[in-house]
């Protein structure tokens, strides 16, 4: 295991010197900076397992800079070394703002008894973590061999999730969970398969504990609300966010926030002219097809083109709501487009009802299978989770999300499809009318092994268009890929373990929709 590391900001840290080299001889790697402003660029740069604080700097003193490094670093242990026991410090202690203090003069044993005592409480998580998570491994795989209702399985993936994010340190455990979790995919997969069909059948009945919210339900049933209040909303859609990705925002966002959460489910495919058409417009696709042909017909495998509407089909859907409502929308693709977004985002809370789509997410998740430098970053699901949280802290987004934060607004953040780390390839048979994404497939005559994908021989019957290129749909299920016999090995290499959506799994189907109020 690496030495910890330990931060001490002190304006007289020459003087501490003794103290250091005691730390040094002890096994813990000591960065020292004279000043606020230095350690919160230590933070931004590198991780630290404990931060060490002096109350009393010149500049940017003790407490500004707790807020910053709590601002970068939401997770990491700060002692803060003061010269009084003030009252205000010990409550920013017990308010959990800072995990200890120490009083001037300070020795170097008690720096060492407090530097372990927060590493053990640590290590200590991590182990309970792994213990709670083996206690309960054994009634989670008995609940996958039961039937499960949708909630239920909101539930379940939501705490998969949470072990995922704790189990940091226990590799064993990990392993368990790894295999665990494609095994809930497998029996999710075939949940959906029974049950999809008659959620869109009785899709005109409003949501209830009989099937989940739907894409084309998500404004109705979250926004519109909240707009009927009076008050600016400003609603996020993050392309391709994960909830483990949003659990990442969350910790940041959490200081400037009052949050609600909920979950909907995405429609199938899990893609975005599908799924995220189907939001903006209220209808689900082969509705869309319908009311919309000239639309829908652009683009058949162009997902930019397929998305040029949705401003025109949200527009549309607060007439068919009977709602009158200042609009305003925005796409943000490049780092342009958000920088100039956060500079006037105040600007967005004078329209009653601003829509925003955010691509970087989806740009991140395409360019690891483009970028070796990016696979290389992030090799697995916890570093491209890791990857996706650098960006956002040091982003334009999150830097708008504080601004509003000062406004009084209502902002609400969702997402049109998560995506899935498609390990397994799958062999498909289809004509040259084929569509070409890897998750889902359309065309005539299609053919796979039917335990690795759903079979669609009735479009209309899951609220999918109907055409001349599209008699039959296939959606892989888990994290299967659809590859052809034709240069097999080829597109084996070139698209495994890349981050793909479009199927039917828990990553790409079960998603949060939160509800954020500005703290006071």
């Amino acid at each position: 295991m690496a030495n910890p590391r330990i931060l001490w900001a002190d304006d007289e840290i020459d003087l501490l010197r003794p103290h250091i080299l005691f730390l040094e001889t002890k096994g813990y790697a000591v960065t020292s900076v004279t000043n606020g402003a230095d350690a919160v660029e230590q933070v931004k740069d590198a991780r630290f397992d404990v931060v060490l604080l002096d109350e009393q700097m010149p500049g940017m003193d003790g407490l500004q800079t707790l807020a910053e490094i709590k601002r970068l670093s939401p997770d990491v242990p700060v002692v803060m070394v003061t010269k009084s026991e003030e009252e205000d410090l010990m409550e920013q202690a017990l308010g959990g703002q800072i995990n200890d203090y120490l009083t001037k003069p300070v020795n170097p044993s008690q720096i060492l008894l407090t530097c372990k005592r927060l590493l053990e409480r640590a290590r200590l998580r991590s182990e309970k973590a792994s213990h709670d998570y083996l206690q309960r491994f054994n009634q989670i795989t008995m609940a996958l061999m039961n039937p499960l209702e949708h909630a239920e399985w909101t539930d379940l993936y939501q705490e998969l999730v949470r072990y995922d994010l704790e189990l940091e340190g226990d590799e064993n455990a990990r392993q368990i969970l790894d295999d665990q979790y494609r095994e809930a995919n497998r029996a999710f997969g075939r949940f959906i398969e029974e049950n999809y069909e008659d959620w869109i059948t009785y899709v005109e009945d409003p949501p209830d504990e009989d099937r989940p919210v739907l894409s084309h339900e998500v404004i109705p049933q979250f926004v519109l609300p909240a707009l009927k209040k009076q008050r600016p909303v400003v609603f996020f859609v993050i392309d391709c966010m994960r909830y483990d990705q949003w659990l990442e925002f969350e910790k940041l966002l959490y200081p400037h926030f009052e949050m609600e959460k909920a979950f909907y489910y995405s429609l199938l495919p899990t893609a975005t002219p599908y799924a995220r058409n189907s939001i903006f417009s209220g209808l689900l696709p082969r509705d869309i097809a319908r009311r919309y042909p000239d639309a829908w017909a652009d683009g058949e495998d162009d997902e930019h083109s397929r998305n040029r509407d949705e401003d025109r089909f949200l527009e549309d859907l607060l007439k068919r709501k009977h709602l009158q409502a200042r609009m305003r929308y925005e796409k943000l693709i490049g780092k342009d487009d958000g920088r100039q977004f956060a500079q006037n985002v105040t600007d967005y809370v004078q329209s009653d009802l601003s829509a925003i789509v955010v691509n970087f997410v989806d740009i991140l998740a395409h360019s690891r299978a483009d970028s070796d430098i990016i696979k290389e970053l992030a090799p697995d699901e916890r570093a491209y989770r890791a990857l996706t949280r650098t960006w956002f802290e040091h982003s334009w987004l999150y830097q708008a999300f504080r601004d509003l934060a000062e406004q009084d607004c209502t902002v609400i953040i969702t997402t049109d499809h998560g995506a899935v780390r498609s390990l397994h390839a799958t062999k498909v048979i289809g004509d040259r009318h084929t569509s070409t994404a890897l998750r889902y497939k359309y065309g005539r005559n299609l053919k796979c092994d039917g335990r690795h994908a759903i079979f669609v021989r009735d479009p209309e019957a899951y609220g999918l268009p109907k055409n001349k290129q599209a008699t039959n749909y296939i959606i892989a299920k888990e994290d299967y890929y659809f590859v052809y016999p034709t240069n097999y090995h080829k597109y084996l290499n070139m698209y495994n373990d890349t981050m793909q959506h479009g199927g039917a799994s828990l990553e790409e189907m079960i998603l949060p929709v939160i509800t954020m109020q500005p703290k006071r």
